[in-house]
């Protein structure tokens, strides 16, 4: 599924639930505030206790903290929790911390501003982000971390974020959204032309959209030279530049829902003009050998890191989702492919015409599920069709649902002391939409405990390559990875025809 039919997809299904998905109220668990899918597109007027399932907060203690008190205000602290919470909180590892810490105070030693304060913390997503507060905050994904091949390619990440800092960008972007969101609201307010709304609202993005670009190459020039100035390989933001591209066309066609799995091309648009324009300003530093790359240090302090998704919120394989800790799994269609969200799993089937979503909500012990199905929460319920049920040995109700497009298959299930729930929707009620809905419910099991102890997460390994080994049989030793060869090369920094030497270092990926 190409990637263009993917955001289609996407767009129309959330189209149709966004307003409903503004009535949500936390169950108890995390819930953030980017739109429920399905939940949305139901089309309800309500969309009450959307939870995430997970099993404990997200922890703020572990980010790496150079020498320098970062101002913090009420505002940013509070964006610093929501980030934490919307990133799977912060990810505790003393070596890459002190890395980090190191890298940065030689970046800062070696900016116009030695005095500015910068604050960095590791983030627990396997996406590949990064990004800036306007106080010196900077954040970087342990997926961006796994990405760069060494510690020139991370000081480029970092030296650019800071530049967005010092050029003052993150300041004119919070102005620029508070602009938009007035035109947004006057527009909305004194026109009752759609067309005039929209045309309005399009030009205020655009501009928004134009200036960003114009502060991304302004960043890159900036960056390269605090790195170079720090005496890091200028050429590490290139390199890492097309790396970063490689990695997101090997993601095509399997574009997330998921506000946490957007990567850093998502807000940092990285293009062939971007990549030349930091080769450009590489070149006025200096030749390509020259500057540190620092591979050896960086190999070691990111070995045995975790890759891609962390199993204590649950994760995806193939289309299977486990949860080891809460200790259950199901399996969507074979037509489905399944994205863990920050707020639940969700399924979108080929073509957009069928999806599904699974989250956790609160139910009281003394109220029925036939009698929450029918509490209200979800408009359009056939109250008639509502019927207790069991599934695999667990208490559970049902009942169907419509809507002005789709049709709605409906399941609560009593798991322990939870409530989890399937919403299945579907454009035209067949056989095959009640057929997948019912297949995938009946799959939803307990975790054997041999299961639960297999169930660990992906880690990096780095090795050293042995007489013989080869891209492709290093390859065959990754582990839960799709397209096992291109993810080694892109990892490893190696192009299409790039072979591994005898005695290098690479990175694999195993469980």
């Amino acid at each position: 599924m190409s990637s263009g039919r993917a955001d289609r997809t996407v767009t129309s299904v959330a189209e149709l639930t966004d307003r409903a998905a503004r009535f949500g109220e936390s169950a108890g668990r995390r819930l953030l505030a980017a739109p429920a899918l399905l939940c949305a597109a139901l089309t309800l007027s309500a969309c009450g206790n959307l939870g995430r399932f997970e099993t404990s907060a997200p922890s703020t203690s572990s980010p790496a903290k150079p020498n320098r008190t970062v101002a913090q205000t009420p505002a940013s602290e509070r964006e610093h929790e929501r980030i934490l919470s919307s990133y799977g909180g912060a990810y505790d590892d003393p070596r890459l911390e002190a890395l980090i810490s190191k890298t940065v105070d030689r970046l800062v030693a070696a900016s116009d501003r030695p005095d500015q304060a910068y604050r960095v913390t590791i983030l627990n997503s396997g996406a590949v982000n990064a990004f800036a507060l306007p106080t010196g905050q900077l954040y970087v994904t342990r997926g961006l971390i796994a990405l760069a091949s060494d510690t020139s390619e991370l000081s480029s990440v970092l030296s650019h974020e800071m530049a967005h800092v010092l050029a003052k960008h993150a300041s004119i972007r919070e102005d620029q959204a508070r602009q938009a969101a007035v035109v947004t609201r006057v527009v909305t307010d004194m026109s009752n032309d759609p067309d005039l709304t929209a045309l309005a609202l399009a030009k205020t993005k655009l501009t928004m959209a134009s200036f960003s670009r114009s502060q991304e190459f302004e960043a890159d020039g900036i960056g390269v030279g605090i790195s170079a100035r720090a005496k890091f390989d200028p050429y590490g933001a290139a390199r890492f530049l097309s790396a970063m591209e490689r990695n997101a066309a090997l993601k095509a066609g399997k574009t997330s829902l998921d506000p946490r799995a957007q990567d850093f091309l998502s807000s940092h648009p990285a293009t062939p003009e971007r990549v030349q324009n930091a080769q450009s300003s590489a070149r006025q530093f200096a030749s390509p050998q020259s500057g540190e790359r620092d591979r050896e240090t960086y190999l070691a302090a990111i070995d045995n890191i975790v890759y891609g998704e962390d199993p204590s919120e649950g994760f995806v394989r193939g289309r299977r989702f486990l949860h080891p800790k809460l200790g259950f799994s199901f399996a969507a269609p074979d037509t489905f492919t399944l994205d863990n969200t920050a707020q639940a799993v969700i399924g979108v089937r080929e073509g957009g015409t069928q999806a599904m979503r699974f989250d956790v909500v609160r139910v009281p012990a003394e109220q029925s599920l036939a009698e929450y199905l029918n509490s209200g929460w979800m408009e359009g319920v056939d109250k008639g069709s509502t019927e207790d049920i069991t599934i695999n040995g667990f208490p559970a109700a049902s009942a169907t649902a419509h809507g002005d497009s789709w049709q709605f298959r409906v399941y609560a299930l009593r798991f322990g002391s939870d409530v989890y729930r399937f919403i299945f929707a579907a454009k035209q009620k067949t056989t095959e939409s009640e057929r997948n809905a019912r297949e995938t419910v009946n799959s939803f099991r307990r975790l054997t405990l041999d299961e639960i102890q297999a169930a660990r997460p992906l880690r990096i390994k780095v090795i050293t390559v042995q007489p013989g080994d080869t891209v492709e049989s290093l390859s065959h030793r990754m582990a839960g990875v799709d397209r096992p060869a291109e993810r080694f090369r892109i990892l490893n920094g190696l192009d299409q025809h790039a072979q591994v030497k005898t005695r290098d270092r690479v990175k694999i990926v195993v469980d």
